[in-house]
């Protein structure tokens, strides 16, 4: 089966930005005189940005709207994304590649909208997908396959011609065990890098180096090594 689409998480995937939200729980909570919890970390590595806003509200009892919480932590991030995120070295090229080779793209993400595409146009990249999917806009976090699915539904694929691009272990797992093919990229705030390797289809170090992406795509969509040389030249 020929692969049809590719549907990338943002944050440590394409984008070097996890290292922002290590820090913006912990930031707003402590803006409103609150102490972060030592788990909060973990607590919040799967949720969506409404779930982590319910979550600060039950857990440390915040006296405001879940929305008026989901505010203020995107103020806390937002001029990050809107003049400073980056993509990862050599993502360019990739897309490009993946464009090239007919082959359809798309975001699915637990940031929000407007940060994501306020940095895909700042660096020049938002022509390369044909949508953005958010798990606030959805309702689910990436704890469950629902992102996935939908994004999958909107190019009219399956699992068999779908592959998800992620850099977190929980988001893998929960792709893999809905069925469809993952794909993982390296970054450093995920520590289980020996459990997603066993875990993926595909593992990239870097965007520097996909020779094994398109090998592993070329098994699936059964075109020739020259037609993906010439997407790369």
């Amino acid at each position: 089966m020929r692969i049809k689409c590719i549907i990338f998480d943002f944050d440590g995937t394409l984008f070097d930005s996890m290292f922002i939200w290590d820090d913006a729980g912990e930031k707003y909570l402590r803006s409103l005189g609150r102490k972060p919890k030592p788990s909060m970390r973990e607590d919040l590595q799967a949720l969506s940005l409404y779930q982590s806003a319910c979550y600060f509200k039950e857990e440390y009892g915040l006296a405001l709207s879940v929305d008026e919480v989901m505010e203020g932590i995107s103020q806390t991030v937002g001029y990050f994304y809107i003049h400073e995120a980056k993509p990862k070295e050599g993502v360019g090229r990739f897309l490009e590649e993946v464009k090239q080779s007919g082959i359809s793209m798309c975001i699915a993400t637990a940031n929000e909208r407007s940060l994501v595409e306020a940095a895909l146009r700042r660096c020049g990249i938002e022509h390369f997908f044909d949508a953005v999917f958010t798990c606030t806009e959805v309702g689910c976090g990436k704890d469950e396959p629902v992102i996935f699915r939908r994004a999958m539904e909107y190019f009219h694929a399956d699992r068999s011609s779908t592959i998800i691009f992620e850099d977190a272990y929980h988001a893998v797992w929960t792709a893999k065990a809905d069925g469809f093919m993952a794909a993982a990229v390296y970054d450093e705030s995920e520590k289980r890098q020996s459990e997603i390797q066993q875990l993926c289809d595909c593992y990239l170090t870097d965007f520097k180096h996909v020779e094994h992406f398109w090998k592993f795509a070329a098994e699936k969509e059964e075109i020739n090594e020259d037609s993906i040389n010439d997407c790369r030249n």
